[in-house]
């Protein structure tokens, strides 16, 4: 593999760049300026994606996990030898400082390669079962672990590299191929995946990368030769896939929204909350889903938080994302920071407070600064919908249980976070949150950890990504039994006569009485039918066939 990377500007299909002869552009969120001109597929490019993708799963599927896992490994290298470049460009192209295209994008990539570079032979490996039917212990059974087909990836802009990547490895581990469909405003980082496969020498038609928008997107959601979707972004457009999906009864993961709460306890380390809560809300400029966007404390440390608060908020370097010192860059569309900026224009007109920013910038550019806002109420629209920007409300509460209440009080339910120094009060809080995930004096990074899952309740989504529960949503698991007897029939076999009623009279004694009596009873009457010793009877070729299995 040698260094550089050429960037393609179109779709990668079957191994091969693909002209369309329509295109769009990406821009740069610092300046709103043009970036780059992006061929865009339509019904056309998708059906030919997806027909490379089916081929390619003839071979690709037969293989072993251990086979696979080498492909991951040389795409772990591939990505290694251009991280320079991948960083540059995801913070050229999505506006992330460069630091966090590191940390947040590239880091949580190769961690995912690492992992199922080295566990997925073991993880997809089969399982025996034993079966706890009594009347069924002369069988052998086991759980197999086998490819779906092609999965249709479709991903956000705000982490570009990261959620495509981290979900391409689980595909590929699992046996799957790929059609992805990057988001249009983050198109070339989308690209340069593909260009990285194609480094690593992963077979042609394995991963296909798609270009598209608008109502050719849907040309994909309702394709029959998709066998699922993993769909990350917006409550609206996810609704829509699963309306698109219902056409052809295809399956599909859908990572939604977050209005993810913080709730701090009077006991908390104050120092270290604020830096967390400041992290955990201004990163990626408050664009992920798992971003801090409540935060709950307890009247007696609230006011100390607040101050603690805003003073590292206004500290934060806002600018060039390609510099090195830069802590908060731009947001990536225009479209989101008007969004932003009308929550919280309502918001303040609502009786809310602004501490630090509020208000857009006159700028070139989608820039929104840091906003810590107080005096908010569940009544507004900050409160209750997704920011997905540089918003921060703290509310302050009467004590504990009023802070946990309002934490759930929301549609969404995908991370949460504690803040306290007491065991017990930790463990009130994982109890009582209702998330997907709940750390105590720490937010979002477990969207880095390999072995970790991710997903949440209610509007935050439908099924589960990374780790082994993300790595079961893409494989048929697939249930094997063998019968080891060599009787002429089973006992609930046809006829139905006496001897049967008989038969199965003493089994449910035997098998749920509660008094050792009836099963002792029960139990000597079963070894003496006829049908039982037919039964039991094993053959030499059976129990061979049993231990393949």
């Amino acid at each position: 593999m040698k260094r550089g990377l050429t960037l393609p500007t179109g779709p990668i299909i079957d191994g091969l760049d693909v002209a369309t002869g329509k295109t769009f552009h990406t821009r740069n969120p610092s300046t709103g300026g043009k970036l780059a001109e992006i061929q865009r597929a339509g019904p056309e490019e998708i059906d030919a994606a997806v027909a490379a993708a089916r081929k390619a799963f003839l071979h690709w599927g037969a293989r072993s996990p251990k086979e696979r896992q080498k492909h991951l490994s040389n795409l772990l290298e591939a990505l290694r030898r251009s991280h320079d470049e991948l960083a540059h460009l995801i913070a050229l192209e999505q506006g992330k400082p460069i630091a966090e295209a590191r940390a947040l994008d590239l880091v949580p990539a190769a961690d995912a390669l690492r992992y199922l570079s080295r566990f997925a032979e073991e993880l997809l490996a089969t399982k025996p079962v034993d079966y706890e039917q009594i009347l069924f212990a002369h069988k052998a059974a086991s759980f197999r672990y086998e490819p779906l087909g092609v999965i249709a990836v479709i991903t956000p802009w705000n982490f570009p590299f990261a959620i495509p990547m981290v979900e391409l490895a689980a595909c590929l581990a699992a046996g799957n191929t790929v059609v992805l469909k990057p988001a249009s405003a983050t198109a070339q980082t989308g690209l340069a995946i593909g260009e990285l496969c194609r480094k690593a020498g992963l077979p042609p038609g394995v991963v296909n990368v798609v270009t598209a928008s608008g109502a050719d997107v849907d040309h994909l959601l309702d394709h029959p030769g998709i066998a699922k979707i993993l769909f990350t972004g917006s409550v609206e457009v996810g609704s829509h896939v699963m309306r698109k999906a219902s056409r052809n009864v295809t399956p599909f993961v859908l990572e939604l929204g977050g209005k993810d709460a913080a709730v701090v306890a009077a006991d908390a380390d104050l120092d270290r909350t604020a830096s967390g809560l400041v992290w955990g809300a201004f990163a990626n400029a408050g664009q992920a889903c798992g971003s801090i966007e409540r935060v709950y404390a307890v009247k007696g440390v609230a006011d100390e938080l607040i101050a603690k608060v805003v003073e590292k908020t206004r500290r934060l370097r806002q600018g060039d994302p390609l510099a090195a010192a830069t802590d908060v860059g731009p947001m990536t569309t225009a479209e989101q920071r008007d969004f932003v900026d009308a929550q919280v224009r309502e918001a303040l007109a609502q009786g809310a407070t602004a501490l630090t920013g509020g208000e857009k910038p006159v700028a070139k550019g989608y820039w929104f600064p840091p906003t810590v806002l107080v005096g908010a109420t569940h009544a507004m629209r900050v409160m209750r919908e997704e920011t997905f920007g540089p918003v921060l409300p703290i509310v302050v509460v009467d004590g504990l249980d009023e802070a946990i209440a309002l934490a759930n009080d929301s549609e969404f339910g995908l991370t949460a976070s504690g803040w306290t120094r007491s065991t017990r009060t930790a463990q009130k809080l994982v109890e009582e949150l209702r998330a997907g995930t709940v750390t105590i004096n720490d937010h979002l990074f477990s969207f880095g950890e390999p072995t970790a899952t991710w997903g949440g309740l209610g509007k935050s989504g439908i099924g589960r990504s990374h780790g082994v529960h993300g790595l079961m949503e893409l494989v048929n698991v697939k249930h094997v039994s063998v019968d080891l007897q060599d009787s002429t029939a089973a006992p609930w076999w046809y006829p139905y006569d006496g001897a049967f009623q008989d038969f199965m009279k003493k089994a449910f004694g035997l098998l749920y009485a509660r008094d050792a009596r009836t099963k002792v009873t029960d139990g000597l009457g079963l070894l003496s039918s006829g049908r039982f010793f037919g039964y039991v009877k094993v053959s030499k070729i059976a129990t061979k066939l049993g231990k393949v299995f």
